[in-house]
């Protein structure tokens, strides 16, 4: 791809030129990506590593750190890494998706050039072609506080990644076969912590001192509830946001989510379960790992603790309770001053539902009914070099169209600056996720029925959090502000 090198190198070298300036640290790291042997459920298989790990190496940083991660993909197909949390400030050309970033072609390299501006929290990163997620590839990122910035909690005695997800024995290319004849995704083998099957994983702590937790839903497609047996879980921040310190005995996770639990290892020193399991399945998968504390008296025992499994309203309950902490900080002191969400007026609202079918004999997903066509070109490129022919901005309606799935490359234009309302519909039978890749957004509204403007009547103008992931519970609206995703004019 001799135009997408060129631009390649444009853009490496105007981001190099962009924050050769800044006096902020930078970090660098050079991953290996190869296929290799991996037994996650006892069962050889095809993984995906970076530096020969399964999961990948952790990122840890703080507030404004410059990250620079040369990545050589040693498959024998094209390959990127989407940063699933950190925002791209009009640098969405990092973001690693291929709607607007080039593919590293088999036995080449890309220097991803990210800056984790203004942000803390929990988040991770996966590979985004070809169904490569399902072989691995992905591990935790950390954002921590500058010193100065004050952190509504104490220092935890520990901070652990914590990847959960659901699984399959098939290699990726298989399941990859699979949709592409037309079919949707088998139900998952197993469920893994950290890449590992029952009892694979195991978590060290000392008695009378309390850890963070940073769990990530890494899986395919289903919900996961993370629970610790005898041990409550402080929910303190949620993908950058430091949340209301409400405490649960288990918490639901739903694809892409991520979050930080605080824990006390207040119990009889022993060893106990830590548990993941599915939700709104049949049969519900389950895994363990181990807590395990540095004076325990002996081995975990009796069956893991249960918890929630198809009551969608003890999830939906949950998920209204997390609610931004007003009296922290963020990444800044004051991080509302005089803006405040609630108070800025919308200037658009747009729907957006899901539908699943088949088209040309293979298994698509639609949003209001355009199944997403791959671009030769990246979007960003063609958009930036005035490209024709690969996208039509307004390719994609406002609204649900409400007839069959039809191909397009579809595109919202968006203004500027905008403040958008977007409403998400579910009316299939699934728990949706939905991701703003480089963005995140205000959840203010999650209800049943039909949404009308008078829905707005029931938003939470205060302390809705923001996050980059969201759950749509099957048969509910899901109702939520966000800045716009901006195509048009922003490069």
């Amino acid at each position: 791809m001799p135009l997408h090198s060129a631009v390649a190198l444009f853009y490496a070298a105007a981001s190099l030129f962009a924050i050769a300036g800044a006096e902020d640290p930078y970090r660098f790291y050079s991953w290996n990506v190869t296929y290799g042997d991996i037994y996650p459920l006892g069962v050889r298989q095809t993984g995906l590593l970076i530096n020969g790990q399964f999961p990948g190496p952790d990122i840890h940083s703080v507030t404004n750190d410059n990250l620079i991660i040369n990545v050589y993909n040693n498959l024998n197909e094209s390959f990127l890494l989407s940063w699933n949390g950190v925002q791209q400030r009009r640098n969405s050309y990092e973001d690693g998706v291929f709607g607007t970033t080039c593919p590293i072609p088999p036995g080449k390299n890309f220097t991803y050039m990210l800056q984790v501006k203004d942000q803390i929290g929990t988040f991770y990163y996966y590979p985004s072609l070809g169904f490569h997620k399902a072989a691995g590839g992905f591990g935790g990122i950390r954002i921590l506080s500058r010193p100065r910035i004050p952190v509504p909690f104490p220092d935890p005695a520990g901070d652990y990644t914590v990847l959960i997800g659901d699984w399959y024995k098939s290699n990726h290319t298989v399941l990859q076969a699979h949709l592409d004849g037309g079919k949707k995704l088998p139900f998952p083998d197993g469920v893994l912590i950290n890449g590992r099957g029952p009892g694979g994983a195991s978590f060290n702590v000392e008695q009378g001192k309390t850890y963070r937790l940073r769990i990530s839903n890494v899986g395919l497609q289903n919900s996961l509830n993370f629970r610790i047996q005898n041990h409550r879980l402080t929910l303190v921040e949620v993908e950058g946001t430091h949340t209301l310190q409400t405490t649960y005995s288990s918490i639901d996770l739903h694809l892409g989510q991520s979050c930080s639990v605080l824990f006390t290892a207040d119990q009889p020193a022993q060893d106990y379960y830590i548990v993941a399991s599915t939700r709104f399945t049949n049969p519900v998968l389950t895994t363990t790992a181990t807590l395990r504390y540095s004076n325990s008296a002996g081995p975990v025992s009796g069956p893991p603790p249960g918890g929630p499994t198809i009551q969608i309203d003890w999830s939906l309950n949950q998920a209204r309770s997390i609610r931004t902490n007003l009296t922290a900080s963020g990444p800044r002191p004051n991080p509302q001053g005089s803006y405040h969400y609630g108070l800025i007026n919308t200037t658009r609202t747009i729907r957006l539902a899901n539908s699943a079918g088949q088209v040309n004999g293979k298994q698509r997903y639609a949003v209001n009914s355009v199944s997403f066509v791959l671009p030769d070109t990246p979007l960003k490129l063609a958009d930036y070099f005035k490209i024709g022919g690969v996208f039509r901005p307004g390719s994609i309606s406002d609204n649900p169209y409400g007839g069959g799935i039809y191909l397009d490359t579809s595109v919202l234009n968006a203004d500027y600056r905008a403040f958008v309302e977007i409403v998400f519909e579910n009316t299939e039978n699934i728990i949706q996720s939905w991701h703003l890749n480089g963005y995140s957004f205000f959840v203010v509204g999650m209800d049943g029925g039909q949404w009308t403007a008078a829905s707005r009547n029931g938003y939470n103008l205060r302390d809705a959090v923001a996050r980059c992931t969201t759950q749509v519970p099957k048969l509910i609206i899901f109702i939520q502000f966000n800045l716009a995703i901006l195509v048009k004019t922003q490069c």
